[in-house]
């Protein structure tokens, strides 16, 4: 049984945290050199996702969150459905995003791959921002320093920072614990040492801001009173397999109608049980690059090696 930790605290207070972070980094790392290996053009979007979900599984982690395959504008929060028949293409700029976890402790970390071999500056623009963010991390440096290397890298390429996506404060179960980390130079707060954040820079050759569009297959729920039956049992199921972290429609396995299974979800959403992440999008192409630290005094731990 593993200790109960306070990340509140300025560091990490058991060897234990560490060692699942590690774990949970490992298993990442080889989750996105298999997600390379499998990702091709003609292969079906859900074949991928449950691949790399099973993958996860198979070594000694689990899926922090449903593996999101968000293609060209789309830049995040898409997972296929359980009847997706759509494919990879044969040009796509695939941004595959997955997270594993141990016992909670969640690494999240996405590539990006350019099937058409036309946006290498793309890449190359949101690849280099991370490592600009990287080099300048530890504690005591401000959100606004973090960002500004950020967005000055992506500008210096010529493209656009997507400026309402940001990177965010990890916790225990908490894929997102209520602290972002901006990818431009927003006025905010200073990395504490201990703390575990993901950092993700976006890049696209649009308007740098993404918009909701009207496609959800990723919820995560909190715990609260709903009155429907099929509402409270989705929301019992998800609190015992999943916790608090988000899960795909496709993973809940009930003897109901898809229509139902939406409108448990809309009851669980609308009473303030949980929540819904619908496909977010821009107007051109999206590159993203993605690793998980833990803020120390003189640096960062890198938990998942954004090269891989």
């Amino acid at each position: 049984m593993s200790a109960q930790i306070n990340f509140n605290k300025k560091v990490l207070k058991t060897l234990e945290s560490i060692d699942f972070y590690l774990k949970a980094g490992v298993i990442a790392e080889k989750a996105r050199s298999f997600a390379r290996q499998i990702a091709k053009p003609g292969v079906k979007l859900l074949e991928t996702a449950q691949k790399i979900e099973a993958f996860i599984i198979e070594n000694g982690g689990k899926p922090a969150f449903p593996v999101n395959l968000s293609a060209n504008e789309r830049a995040a929060h898409y997972t296929p459905s359980i009847n997706d028949e759509s494919v990879i293409g044969d040009k796509d700029l695939l941004k595959i995003d997955l997270g594993v976890h141990v016992e909670g402790y969640i690494v999240d970390t996405s590539l990006t791959i350019d099937f058409s071999g036309e946006n290498g500056k793309l890449l190359e623009a949101s690849q280099n921002a991370l490592e600009s963010a990287l080099s300048v991390m530890k504690a005591g440096v401000s959100f606004r320093v973090v960002g500004g290397v950020i967005e000055q890298e992506i500008k210096s390429k010529g493209f656009k920072v997507i400026e309402n996506l940001n990177g965010h404060l990890i916790e225990r179960y908490l894929l997102h614990a209520g602290v972002d980390l901006p990818n431009t130079p927003v006025s905010g707060g200073v990395l504490n040492e201990g703390d575990v954040y993901a950092i993700e820079p976006f890049a696209t050759t649009g308007r740098g801001r993404v918009t909701d569009q009207n496609y959800c297959q990723i919820y995560s729920v909190f715990g609260g009173k709903v009155r429907g039956e099929i509402a409270r049992e989705i929301l019992n199921l998800v609190l015992t397999d999943f916790q608090t972290l988000p899960f795909a429609k496709r993973w809940l396995k009930l003897p109901y109608s898809e229509l139902q299974i939406d409108l448990g979800l809309g009851e669980i959403v609308k009473n303030g049980a949980g929540t819904s992440y619908p496909l977010l999008s821009d107007s051109g192409l999206v590159s993203q690059a993605e690793t998980t630290v833990i803020i120390e005094s003189d640096g960062v731990r890198v938990l998942c090696d954004p090269k891989t």
